[in-house]
């Protein structure tokens, strides 16, 4: 690595493998524009030779780019092997080196979210093209959302063992290679595609996370690791629906995966302002990186200190039996159980709510139009977890919104009781609801982020992400069969369940707010009756 911080391990791999993903995609092309004529559509079309190549040489490409990654073994038997005990100058303020991280991440993440959003927007396009059902279309959404749960927790992984930034740069490369979606002649290569896009996307926004609570000092973290969650997330849906507007009328649905290339080159682009994190340089061995890197955010690693916190958060090996034994297990469960419920809420209760008012005796203009007043009612939400979290406490924070969720859903158990369709009254439950909702996603995974150990906060954001996407699947399982379709008891089913995790959250949960990645390390020890040491 040079004295920048932001060179590769196999430099050559890496640009070759991203030579060839793009290429592959570029292949594709021809024949996306030799279909002009037809409006753009390629449904039943051959693969043609050059498509083919195209198809070859993506994998190709992310196999070099992986390689080009990975760590150097000569460097991390030769590194610096002095004894250290890791300090991040978390007194310092802001520095231009941090915003420019910050710029970079926020870009990351709003591209990530794009992805998955503009599933909304080319469905109907290919229910036409393809000519399948509006269910059968409906099964992309479901692999899209499979994949990110499985993306989640293998790019977790993956982060812990090869780094935070190779994790971020591989997801971009994958994000690029599936911009064939575009081009796919039948519905089951798109489905085959969408897989690996949401396995890319999944990834991605765990390990942003990690690598900013890493990255930026204590006093500046909390509040910035929400607002990097709540603006990208915005920009993301932004950038998916500018684009639907403006690009699919002139070349139709398609144009809307290509996307990926341009967008997934741009976060490749701004790799240079993304340097691999120090924390997590220092516990693979690679030590002189981690004090080049540091020099740039005006922090050191201090040799001398007795501070054993800091010293215990530096271990060089982890797996997921660490976070379901021991001093984090009920933090998991608690984490998980929330982050499950949040799915069944997100893409099951609310996505059959517009339904259930209508079966109430609401008219769907009244009720499409209910949620869109509720939707702007709770926009103000994220300003006010964004305050809380950073001047009042994390974890009270977030179990506050845990619970805020669960009362407003205990609302609507009132509601569908009474048989109440007023519409202030539902328009009251909505907002809190919404809002609610919005406050605990904003929080789960920035928290994860900060709680969970170096050798395993990759590891554990992912698993967390990867929980709120699987309630999105079994969510989505669950209004298939019929189990939403009861507003009174689906909001019951999913409130006790808020509760037990809320509940479990406070009782173990540490308050991060303000205080060194080593030190809620060390808290979360002492309080499980562990002295954190250096062979913890």
């Amino acid at each position: 690595m040079n004295s920048q911080g932001i060179s590769f391990h196999h430099p050559f791999a890496f640009w070759f493998g991203c030579i060839f993903i793009t290429a592959g995609v570029l292949a594709h092309i021809p024949m996306f524009m030799h279909a002009s004529h037809m409006g753009y559509r390629m449904a039943g079309m051959p693969m043609d030779a050059t498509m083919l190549t195209g198809m070859g040489l993506i994998p190709l490409g992310v196999l070099l780019a992986w390689y080009g990654l990975m760590p150097r073994l000569a460097q991390l038997r030769h590194d610096d092997q002095s004894t250290i005990h890791f300090h991040v100058a978390d007194n310092m303020p802001l520095n231009r080196e941090h915003w420019k991280l910050v710029i970079a991440l926020v870009v990351a993440v709003a591209v990530d979210v794009m992805k998955p959003a503009t599933l909304g927007f080319v469905m109907p396009g290919m229910t036409l093209e393809y000519e399948i059902s509006k269910q059968s279309a409906g099964t992309l959404a479901l692999v899209a959302l499979t994949g990110t749960t499985v993306g989640s927790i293998i790019w977790g992984r993956l982060a812990d063992t090869m780094g935070r930034r190779a994790a971020i740069l591989l997801s971009a490369l994958m994000f690029i290679g599936t911009a064939i979606c575009g081009a796919m002649p039948t519905f089951e290569w798109n489905l085959i595609m969408c897989f690996l896009m949401g396995a890319s996307a999944g990834g991605l926004l765990p390990i942003t996370f990690t690598l900013m609570a890493e990255m930026i000092p204590a006093a500046h973290r909390g509040w910035l690791l929400v607002a990097l969650g709540g603006v990208g997330t915005s920009a993301g849906y932004l950038l998916a629906s500018g684009s639907a507007a403006v690009l699919e009328p002139l070349f139709s649905w398609r144009v809307l995966w290509m996307l990926g290339l341009p967008t997934g080159l741009l976060v490749i682009f701004l790799n240079r302002y993304i340097p691999e994190s120090p924390r997590f340089l220092a516990s693979a061995g690679l030590k002189r990186q981690a004090r080049t890197i540091l020099a740039k955010f005006n922090a050191h690693i201090d040799q001398e200190s007795g501070d054993q916190a800091t010293a215990a958060e530096v271990q060089h090996a982890g797996s997921f039996r660490d976070m379901i034994r021991g001093p984090y297990a009920r933090i998991t469960l608690g984490l998980v159980g929330a982050g499950v419920a949040w799915g069944l809420v997100n893409f099951g209760f609310l996505l059959w709510l517009p339904t259930n008012l209508r079966d109430m005796g609401m008219s769907a203009e009244a009720a499409n139009g209910l949620l869109a007043q509720s939707g702007l009612l709770a926009l103000p939400g994220i300003l006010m977890v964004i305050w809380l979290y950073h001047h009042w406490s994390s974890i009270k924070t977030l179990v506050l919104f845990i619970g805020m969720t669960a009362a407003s859903l205990l609302l609507f158990l009132v509601l569908g009781l009474l048989k109440v369709n007023a519409h202030t009254a539902i328009i009251v439950a909505t907002a809190l609801l919404l809002i609610s909702a919005s406050g605990v996603i904003a929080m789960l995974i920035p928290y994860a982020a900060e709680i969970y150990p170096v050798h395993l906060r990759g590891t554990g954001a992912g698993l967390v992400a990867a929980s709120s996407k699987f309630g999105g699947i079994l969510g989505a399982a669950c209004g298939v069969l019929g189990l939403f379709n009861d507003l009174a008891i689906s909001a019951l089913l999913i409130a006790l369940p808020l509760i037990l995790f809320g509940g479990l959250l406070l009782q173990n949960g540490i308050d991060t707010r303000g205080r060194r990645l080593e030190e809620i390390h060390a808290a979360v020890m002492h309080k499980s009756g562990v002295e954190p040491t250096l062979d913890a």
